[in-house]
């Protein structure tokens, strides 16, 4: 079975908010669709955290590396695009594209065998996995208002981020941390996110320690992204002294960036983002590395239905991965799909069975969002 044609598409028209300081407005995309079609019909679909004219310019150097290649061994396509884009920029661009041409296959591959990824991937660990609602800041009285409306849905793991935190005061920062709590309830998992890979970020390791103090008396179960990403002593640092767990890794790319974090032992949890990083094969790899340095995988899911589909088949596969994020509110997660997501009683979230990634995309709402109707060439 041969690829013949690779499509991408970007999502636009209800871009949710991403609490950066130079805000990205509906209109915007940072999330494009690829889909990889094969000489037998079989289409596999996935995703790419990057903006579409990026992807595009990607796909010109990526494409003919693809074409005529045989679509059921991502792995090794994968591969040969890594090594074909040392002198290109990899880790950038071309990497986040690599990840949804990678997603793609794995989900053809899933397809043409009749089974799912996460079986795929060597084994299913669990058949659901809880998820954690993942929304912005806001102050205090409007968080706990949306952190309500969160939980009547079913959710029992929340993460809160962004928005004001870390940009105010430290007085501040308490009060949204005390409403969220209030909110959710002590038995509710709690996670923050200081979201420090926004641009010139200004806090430091003084500022990280001292929240991690006081996020422990709320009983958070992590502080993500407390430090900027790049600074690795001060993470060696901060993990070696907070009360709480540190997680962080969403702007990492490929296996070989996340190696000295994981093995110098920066995080207790690591995120890699599987629509960043160079898909799910390279997202496994982290996992393994990570289990093997005594960090914990969870992946990063700020992304859209066909990378949440991908985190849920990793999560099945990896040991201790009992957890993925679930970004609310947004038509790229919720509307694009024609089965619409269900958590069960528990507030769990079953992982898909169906072959491949397990999900059929809404083709109508995929067009509603691109201006892209997808077609077999």
């Amino acid at each position: 079975m041969k690829i013949i044609d690779i499509q991408a598409a970007g999502l636009r028209g209800a871009t949710p908010e991403g609490g950066w300081a130079n805000e990205i407005k509906p209109d915007d995309c940072v999330h494009t669709l690829i889909a990889v079609f094969t000489d037998e019909g079989v289409i596999g679909w996935g995703s790419s955290f990057t903006n579409d004219r990026l992807v595009q310019a990607s796909l010109e150097i990526l494409e003919p590396l693809c074409i005529g290649e045989n679509a059921l061994e991502p792995e090794r396509v994968g591969e040969k695009l890594h090594a074909h884009t040392f002198w290109l920029g990899r880790g950038g661009a071309l990497t986040h594209t690599i990840s949804g041409i990678d997603i793609a296959m794995w989900d053809i591959l899933g397809k043409v065998t009749g089974q799912p990824v996460g079986r795929l991937l060597g084994g299913r660990y669990r058949d659901r996995v809880r998820p954690y609602a993942s929304l912005l800041m806001q102050e205090p009285a409007r968080l706990s208002e949306h952190l309500h409306s969160i939980r009547a849905q079913g959710f029992q793991a929340f993460k809160i981020g962004w928005g004001p935190f870390g940009r105010s005061s430290n007085t501040v920062d308490e009060q949204i941390v005390r409403a969220a709590r209030e909110a959710v309830g002590p038995q509710s998992t709690l996670m923050v996110d200081a979201g420090a890979s926004d641009a010139f970020w200004h806090q430091d390791y003084k500022w990280a320690a001292r929240t991690a103090e006081m996020l422990a008396g709320y009983g958070v179960y992590w502080f993500e992204e407390p430090l900027a990403p790049d600074n690795l002593r001060d993470y060696l640092l901060l993990r070696k002294n907070s009360p709480v767990p540190i997680a962080g890794g969403e702007v990492l790319t490929r296996r070989q960036s996340f190696l000295p974090w994981l093995q110098r032992g920066a995080f207790d949890i690591v995120q890699p983002d599987v629509t960043k990083v160079g898909g799910i094969s390279e997202e496994r790899r982290i996992a393994w590395m990570a289990e093997e340095n005594g960090v914990r995988f969870i992946p990063h899911g700020w992304n859209t239905a066909l990378g949440l589909a991908a985190d849920l088949h990793l999560a099945s596969a990896s040991k201790h991965t009992d957890m993925v994020e679930y970004l609310t509110g947004s038509p790229f997660i919720d509307e694009i799909v024609e089965t619409k997501w269900e958590l069960d009683a528990s507030g769990m979230l079953p992982i898909p069975e169906r072959p491949g990634l397990g999900i059929s995309l809404d083709l109508d709402a995929v067009e509603k969002y691109t201006g892209k109707r997808f077609r077999l060439p």
